[in-house]
């Protein structure tokens, strides 16, 4: 029962378990059938047209800037103490030179 315990095989039940539930729902659910209007564009009981919209990548500054700032403070939050302080110490230098090169192209 011990070998439950080691990730990889955990990973292998969990993945099974979950392949299982997928065919299971797969086979016992509501099939898909085309039907004319379903994909149409509607909204507020009216037909509209849809039209293309071009996407803007302004938001990954900020979330490459969240997950920056969040992945540093998860680092130090788990360093141990003594001597390997120092290497949490360096990893901060270095965060905080990525966020000054990060605030500087803005």
């Amino acid at each position: 029962m011990e070998y439950f315990n080691y990730p990889p095989v955990a990973f292998a039940l969990f993945l099974s378990l979950a392949v299982i539930i997928f065919l299971a729902v797969r086979t016992f659910g509501v099939k898909y059938k085309p039907e004319e209007g379903k994909l149409k564009t509607y909204a507020c009981g009216e037909d509209i047209a849809g039209k293309k919209v071009q996407h803007g990548y302004n938001f990954f500054h900020i979330a490459f800037f969240f997950t920056i700032l969040h992945f540093a403070a998860l680092i130090i939050a788990t360093i141990p103490g003594g001597s390997l302080a120092l290497f949490g110490i360096l990893y901060l230098v270095v965060i905080l030179v990525t966020i000054v090169i990060f605030l500087k192209d803005r």
